[in-house]
């Protein structure tokens, strides 16, 4: 069955490296196991990144990490998905200095069970695309797109689409926050 935006949010299950400084992360306590169901209630910015150790991703990662605050704001939890290991994204986490005080958890899927739940899975090299998936407090996908894996994705464009989402109205395109909806624009500006 093919992921769709308005259905429930396939399922996840696994252990993740949990956000925070990397000095005080140890292997006594820098894994957490968590699913969709922890975080019932609030929404869900899920990203798949191809793997550890690479060019675009880091880039990407840190950049959720600067946003991570905002996405806090609008009741948000972030969460990044490989299929590495665990213990892969802790080696990558203390050796590389953007992701270092990385403050959302990176969930390791290295069954590529949620990779290809979400439909990101590239077979050919056992990694995912650049997924991005916005997950409502009720547990329905609400927005996905997929990168390629050379192109990092936008975190402001995701931050305003979640953003249009809350809202709960009709966004016109490039719709940004404080600005006017097309709910409660004036009939005449409404049509066509």
């Amino acid at each position: 069955m093919a992921v769709m935006v308005g259905s429930p949010a396939p399922d996840f299950k696994g252990t993740a490296v949990v956000g925070g400084p990397a000095g005080s992360l140890n292997p006594d306590n820098a894994f957490k196991d968590i699913s969709l169901a922890d975080f019932r209630g609030k929404w869900v910015v899920l990203f798949f990144y191809p793997l550890d150790f690479t060019f675009v991703c880091p880039t990407e990662i840190a950049g959720f990490g600067k946003a991570y605050e905002d996405f806090r704001d609008l009741d948000a939890d972030v969460i990044g998905v490989s299929t590495d290991s665990k213990h892969s994204h802790l080696a990558w986490r203390r050796q590389e200095e953007k992701l270092r005080d990385l403050p959302f958890m990176l969930l390791a899927d290295n069954t590529k069970k949620v990779a290809a739940d979400y439909g990101v899975l590239k077979q050919e090299t056992g990694y995912a695309l650049r997924g991005t998936f916005i997950i409502d407090p009720d547990g329905v996908l609400q927005y996905m797109v997929v990168h390629n894996e050379d192109v990092g994705r936008s975190i402001e464009e995701t931050r305003r689409v979640l953003e249009a989402l809350q809202t709960g109205e009709l966004c016109p395109c490039n719709w940004k926050k404080g600005e006017t909806t097309l709910s409660n624009a004036a009939p005449a500006e409404a049509q066509g």
